[in-house]
């Protein structure tokens, strides 16, 4: 096993991660695997990926939009549980082709979880999902207790 010692503690950590890419290639080449190497679409993808998912907020709800591409709304669940756990569920169905040869299989297919836990409590019964051009948007208006009260202060 080749063993590099790591003594530049700011250098550039993509070439590093470069390098390391290129090392697992050699050693496919070494062990007979030929054109088929690591992390060049060759080989199917490995897993699942999650969603990419962005949350934010404003005065009245918190938002949440994942990029589903290629995914049916059959394929989607979508909970709230505990006032601030949000959890979406689904299955990327592969593609079938019969006889066909892949040069290439970088999407990842598969069911997937993503369960994140939200900044603030909601009120579960007046979630709405929307699901357009590949993109779910979840909106998820603020509880009462949560939402901020502004007090009154009383001069003398």
């Amino acid at each position: 096993m080749l063993m590099t010692r790591w003594d530049r503690p700011f250098s550039d950590v993509w070439s590093e991660m470069n390098r390391l890419h290129q090392q697992m290639n050699q050693l496919f080449d070494r062990f007979g695997f030929g054109g088929e190497r690591f992390g060049d679409g060759t080989w199917p993808a490995l897993a699942v990926s999650y969603p990419a998912l962005n949350v934010w907020e404003d005065a009245e709800c918190v938002f949440a939009e994942a990029e589903l591409p290629g995914m049916e709304l059959s394929d989607l669940e979508i909970y709230v549980t505990g006032g601030n756990q949000l959890t979406i569920k689904g299955e990327r169905k592969a593609p079938s082709f019969e006889k066909a040869t892949w040069h290439r299989q970088e999407r990842g297919f598969g069911q997937f979880t993503r369960v994140i836990t939200l900044p603030i409590d909601v009120n579960e019964d007046k979630v709405t999902a929307e699901f357009s051009h590949g993109v779910l948007t979840i909106t998820m208006p603020k509880s009462e207790k949560a939402r901020p009260k502004k007090i009154t202060v009383k001069a003398e």
